[in-house]
């Protein structure tokens, strides 16, 4: 039996006025899901344990069976991870976003979605000016990079800059929550300050104002953390391989930490764009050699944190015809069983830009499981389906197993 997880980042969503009180994936031409969700049983899904922050590392995390409350140490050393980099006990790792201010507001997360050899440069700028032998800059994907601070301290609130689009920048500076991190955020609040200086005149980004795309402004480092240790998740579930495809260095991250196979796809941005025909292409052929994959979609997410509804609904439509099409029919064709679950990781409604905590809908489709009566994928439909509400931290077990 193989085993394959469809993971359609912040697909679900809240009713919008303009789509009649319907969401994205309720109005969205699906017949693929649609045909799915007919031979599957279903339900809705808890992927965020309460007393945590509705981000996708937690979300990813929890579904993959990596309990945050045992596993997680911030979002920066798992981005890290698949990247390449090791760290030593003492350095403490920072997601770090390159992001666009106008009159100290936050306008967006992304800097305009910043090509990554753009943002290579922007980084190797940074380390040029501001580095030393306790701080360095790692180069990511796009807007998402890696701060590393020697002898830091973690205890800093620090605010994930997608959360708050269009808000004032300077209340959301990091701060110490005990004196021992007070010369840990103010290296941070220094580094913020600096960086804006150095951007502010660097000629890439005279170039991309001069052509009316969103600036890299600031650096925003969030989401601390040491060095983390996961179990091997083929000991965890009995499985003899997996592998993971993503445009997400978090989503790598935490397969390369669980000892998932990092496949990358030529052209897979995370964006409307994506090369959705090649992700299908690489996670059939990844099949033949794996008994577990861990298929992730970004686009829906990014859609959602632009608040474009119009956006959204497209995409979705895009993953049901370019990827899923393709790849079911593969998986049909492929001459062995396997089993297929499929949901968001959050809801990332239009409405508010950002994460919520409600549950997700999820679906199962497996050998000997008796479908359900659902008709269509959406948030409505499933409440009405075989597994009622369920733990997220229970899901992978439950898709093994049953």
């Amino acid at each position: 039996m193989k085993y394959i997880v469809v993971l359609t980042d912040g697909m679900s969503d809240e009713p919008i006025e303009e789509f009649g009180g319907k969401t994205p994936v309720m109005i969205a031409n699906t017949p693929v899901m649609d045909e799915i969700v007919r031979k599957s049983a279903t339900g809705l899904v808890h992927t965020v344990p309460k007393g945590f922050h509705p981000g996708s590392e937690i979300a990813n995390m929890n579904i993959l069976g990596y309990h945050p409350a045992k596993y997680f140490q911030g979002r920066g050393v798992i981005e890290a991870a698949s990247l390449g980099l090791d760290f030593e006990p003492d350095e403490l790792v920072f997601r770090c976003n390159l992001v666009s201010l106008e009159n100290d507001i936050l306008i967006n997360h992304s800097a305009g979605h910043i090509t990554s050899s753009e943002a290579a440069v922007l980084i190797d700028a940074l380390n040029k000016e501001l580095s030393n032998d306790r701080i360095r800059f790692h180069a990511g994907t796009s807007y998402r990079h890696v701060l590393v601070i020697k002898v830091g301290n973690s205890d800093i609130k620090c605010t994930p800059p997608h959360d708050h689009p269009g808000k004032p920048a300077a209340p959301l500076l990091p701060v110490a929550n005990s004196p021992e991190a007070e010369e840990t955020a103010q290296i941070l609040r220094s580094l913020i300050e600096k960086s804006q200086e150095l951007l502010a005149k660097h000629p890439l980004n005279l170039k991309r104002r001069s052509q009316g795309k969103g600036c890299a402004d600031s650096i925003w480092p969030w989401s601390p953390g040491f060095k983390p240790s996961f179990p091997p998740f083929k000991e965890r579930f009995g499985i003899e391989s997996g592998a993971v495809i993503s445009a997400v260095d978090l989503i790598f991250g935490i397969g390369k930490l669980a000892g998932l196979e990092m496949i990358h796809v030529e052209g897979a941005t995370g964006l409307h764009d994506t090369n959705y025909e090649g992700k299908a292409a690489a996670a059939l052929e990844a099949m033949k050699r794996h008994s577990f994959l861990f298929l992730h979609i970004e686009a829906m997410d990014e859609a959602g944190h632009e608040g474009d509804f119009n956006l959204k609904k497209r995409v979705i439509e895009d993953f049901d015809r370019r990827l899923l099409k393709p790849l079911y029919e593969g998986l049909n064709k492929m001459g062995e069983d396997y089993a297929m679950l499929l949901l968001p990781d959050h809801p990332t409604p239009c409405k508010l830009r950002t994460h919520t905590m409600s549950p997700v809908p999820f679906m199962i489709m497996k050998k000997g499981l008796e479908p359900d009566k659902v008709m269509e994928f959406n948030e409505e439909s499933v409440k009405e389906g075989a597994f009622g509400e369920i733990d997220g931290a229970d899901l992978l077990d439950l898709f093994f197993k049953i």
